[in-house]
């Protein structure tokens, strides 16, 4: 299990990360959001023992990461910007991590190399920024780590090998309860694999909560009247958001889905649906209710 618990880090003038709770159970996959500067990619770093915090803790199975040579084996981190060794291909890179970590699985680095097409002995700075990104996956899951933290993961993939990678994280949390922590703009990945989410925002957490019952509490409602919206129509519920198309007016609305159907019920609409609300709605109506302006943009 991973915890860190009011964790805070400061740098220079700067406080990234302000009084933060979070703790991940074995075998979730984790999707960490926020606005840009929220604090993300210093959370990452923080969990992976590259960065020791200021105060708080920061803890796998109640061990500390930061200079804990035996923790950080279970860890592997993949950064927004992969980094290789200078003039080393993947094959030069898996004899460094073979050096490094014990559970290293030489058969399946070899399957992994064949199976992407990756030419083993060319430099990796020779590649694209999207094969470059396949590599550092092929060696990350090579060293079956227990957690993989995972910076902007599908940033440069194309569509099928997104498909591929996603398949291959879901088949180690399936089989061996491998823990992913990602950090993504693309809430359309991060709605297709992770069970939990939680939002960053100006270095403090503001929401955490299983996907599930998140998209359970918020809800998009389309209703149109014959005449006037009754004032009343909302009375007792918590709307985020509200908007009139013509005659359809679309709301979003957090609490029960049926309390909140026997409340508009109530006034009789000659319209009433709820609609799917995507992930990256709700971030939307949450960034919003956290002072997160977003206004439309006139060119």
């Amino acid at each position: 299990m991973i915890r860190l618990h009011n964790i805070q880090k400061r740098f220079e003038n700067f406080q990234a990360i302000e009084q933060v709770d979070l703790s991940i159970e074995k075998g979730s996959i984790y999707g960490l959001l926020g606005s840009n500067g929220a604090g993300k990619t210093t959370l990452l770093k923080l969990l992976a023992g590259i960065f020791k915090q200021d105060q708080g803790d920061v803890l796998i199975d109640e061990q500390s990461v930061y200079e804990n040579p035996a923790v950080k084996e279970k860890i592997f981190f993949i950064p927004d910007y992969p980094y290789f060794l200078p003039q080393y291909s993947i094959i030069q890179m898996g004899k460094f991590y073979q050096g490094i970590y014990t559970n290293w699985n030489e058969e399946r680095f070899r399957k992994l190399v064949e199976a992407f097409a990756i030419e083993g002995n060319k430099k990796l700075h020779k590649f694209s920024k999207g094969v470059q990104r396949q590599a550092a996956f092929i060696l990350a899951l090579s060293t079956m780590p227990e957690i993989l933290i995972l910076d902007e993961p599908m940033d440069g993939l194309d569509p099928v090998v997104r498909k591929n990678m996603k398949s291959l994280l879901i088949e180690d949390v399936a089989d061996r309860e491998m823990t992913v922590l990602i950090s993504s703009h693309n809430l359309r990945e991060v709605e297709d694999i992770c069970n939990v989410v939680g939002i960053l925002h100006n270095g403090r957490m503001i929401l955490e909560e299983e996907l599930d019952y998140l998209k359970s509490d918020i809800h998009k409602i389309q209703l149109a009247f014959k005449g006037d919206i009754p004032n009343a129509v909302f009375s007792g519920l918590q709307v985020v958001h509200q908007e009139r198309r013509g005659s359809i007016l679309l709301c979003i609305v957090k609490g029960n889905e049926a309390d909140v159907i026997r409340q508009i019920e109530q006034f009789h609409p000659v319209i009433l649906d709820v609609l799917p609300l995507t992930l990256e709605e709700i971030f939307i109506y949450e960034m919003g209710d956290a002072g997160y302006a977003i206004h439309s943009i006139l060119v």
